[in-house]
C-alpha cells in the first residue's frame, strides 16, 4: 500500500469507529438529569474531506490541508423522528461556521452532512458567526438566532469586535433565507433566543443588550423584547429584565439566554448560562429559570445555583472550566435532551424529563443571597430531614 493508501485507511476507520460508537449514562448522579460517557460531536467527527485533499496526486502523504479545531455550541431540533444539531464548527483557523449533525439517536451516532451551512452572505463586515439557536415557531418557519461579529471599526484595538444577533430561517435545514440582523437600542447583542410562540401577535425575543463585546456594562441579564415584523427586526422599546445579573451569584459578570424555553403545563422553563469571574478566568454554568406561560416577562421561579457546572473532563479544553448551552429537545413523550458545550471543545449531553424539570425549576429554593441565610436554609432541610427519619 502506498503512504497515502495507509493513512487514509487508518484514518477512515478511526472515523467509522467513532460514529458507530454507542453512548452510555455516566456514573454522575444527582436525580435531576443524566450524564453520558462520551461527547455527542467533537473535531473527530467532522468529515474526512472536510479536512483532507482526497487525490493522492496532489496530496501523497494523505496531509490535513484544512483542520478542525473544535466542535461545540450547537442549536438542536426534532425533525420527523431524527435528531438534529446544528454545531458551531470552529477551523484550525480561528473562524467558525455552522453544520449540520443527523441522527436517529438524541446520545449518539451523530453525522455531518457533506457540505456545511452555507449562509447568504448579505453582511459585508462580517468576520465570523458562531452559537445558533434554533426556534421552531408557530409561523411554521425554523429560526436561527446567532452571532454576527465584525470588527469594530472605531477602535484600533485589533480585538475590538461589535456582535450582533443575525437572523436565518428555513424549513428543512438545508435552503437559509437571511434576514436582516436584529436592532434594539443597545450598541450590541449576544446570545440572543426567539420565542417559539407570537406574544399579543407580536415575535418575541430574549436578549442581552451590552455595552462592549465582552464586558455588558450597563447590560441588566436577559431581557425580553418585541418587534412587530420578523423581517424587519427591531425591537423599539425598552428590553425588560427578567432574569437579572446580581452580586456574589453565578450570575455576577454577565449571563445569557441558552435554548429556546420549554412550555410546561406550569410556565415556560428557561435553561441558561451565567459567568462570574474567578482568579482562573470567566467560569461559565448553566442555570434554570422560569416565567409566567402568559406573561414571559413574569420570573415565577428562580432556583439557587447551578444546574450544570463542568466536571470531571468536561472542564478541560481550549477555553478551561466552561459550559455552555445553545440547545435543547424536548419531545412529546416527555424526554428532555440539553447538548452542553464542554471548555469550548467538545459537545456533551444530558438528559432528562418534562416532571424532573418541572420538579427542580420549582421545587429548588431561592438563593437567600447571603451566607447567614444560606446556613439558615440548610439547617432548615437538615431540621426536616431529621424529623422525617426519627420519624419513620
Amino acid at each position: 500500500m502506498t503512504e497515502f493508501e495507509t493513512n487514509y485507511s487508518k484514518v477512515k476507520q478511526e472515523y467509522d469507529a467513532l460514529i458507530a460508537r454507542k453512548n452510555q449514562k455516566s456514573d454522575f448522579y444527582n436525580g435531576v438529569y443524566n450524564r453520558y460517557v462520551n461527547p455527542v460531536l467533537t473535531r473527530e467527527h467532522a468529515p474526512i474531506i472536510w479536512k483532507y485533499d482526497m487525490n493522492p496526486e496532489t496530496n501523497p502523504h494523505f496531509m490535513e490541508r484544512l483542520g478542525i479545531n473544535a466542535v461545540l455550541n450547537s442549536g438542536a431540533i426534532e425533525l420527523n423522528g431524527k435528531f438534529y444539531l446544528v454545531a458551531r464548527v470552529e477551523g484550525n483557523d480561528r473562524k467558525s461556521f455552522f453544520a449540520v449533525a443527523e441522527s436517529d439517536s438524541p446520545v449518539d451516532g451523530f453525522k455531518f452532512w457533506d457540505f456545511p451551512v452555507q449562509l447568504p452572505d448579505t453582511e459585508p463586515d462580517e468576520t465570523n458567526v458562531y452559537d445558533m439557536r434554533l426556534t421552531k415557531h408557530e409561523d411554521g418557519w425554523i429560526y436561527g438566532v446567532f452571532c454576527s461579529e465584525s470588527k469594530d471599526k472605531t477602535n484600533p484595538d485589533l480585538s475590538a469586535a461589535v456582535a450582533q444577533a443575525g437572523i436565518v430561517r428555513t424549513k428543512d435545514l438545508k435552503t437559509w433565507e437571511r434576514l436582516p440582523n436584529l436592532k434594539t437600542r443597545s450598541p450590541q447583542q449576544r446570545n440572543v433566543v426567539l420565542h417559539p410562540e407570537f406574544v399579543n401577535g407580536k415575535y418575541a425575543f430574549y436578549t442581552r443588550p451590552q455595552d462592549d463585546f465582552i464586558q455588558t456594562g450597563s447590560g441588566g441579564g436577559v431581557c425580553y423584547g418585541t418587534c412587530d415584523d420578523i423581517t424587519n427586526p427591531v425591537i423599539t422599546e425598552q428590553e425588560v429584565v427578567i432574569s437579572p445579573r446580581r452580586y456574589h451569584q453565578i450570575t455576577e459578570a454577565k449571563n445569557g439566554a441558552g435554548a429556546t424555553p420549554i412550555k410546561t403545563p406550569k410556565g415556560w422553563i428557561h435553561i441558561a448560562h451565567g459567568v462570574r469571574n474567578t482568579a482562573a478566568g470567566l467560569r461559565y454554568v448553566i442555570y434554570v429559570f422560569a416565567t409566567d406561560l402568559n406573561d414571559p416577562t413574569k420570573l415565577i421561579a428562580e432556583p439557587s445555583g447551578v444546574f450544570i457546572a463542568p466536571f470531571d473532563g468536561e472542564r478541560v479544553g481550549d477555553v478551561s472550566n466552561v459550559v455552555f448551552t445553545n440547545g435543547a429537545i424536548a419531545r412529546d413523550n416527555g424526554e428532555v435532551y440539553i447538548y452542553y458545550a464542554g471548555s469550548d471543545t467538545r459537545l456533551y449531553v444530558a438528559s432528562t424529563t418534562i416532571e424532573k424539570l418541572m420538579d427542580y425549576t420549582f421545587n429548588t429554593p431561592k438563593d437567600p443571597l447571603r451566607s447567614v441565610d444560606c446556613v439558615k436554609q440548610r439547617c432548615e432541610l437538615v431540621q426536616r430531614n431529621l424529623d422525617f427519619l426519627n420519624n419513620k
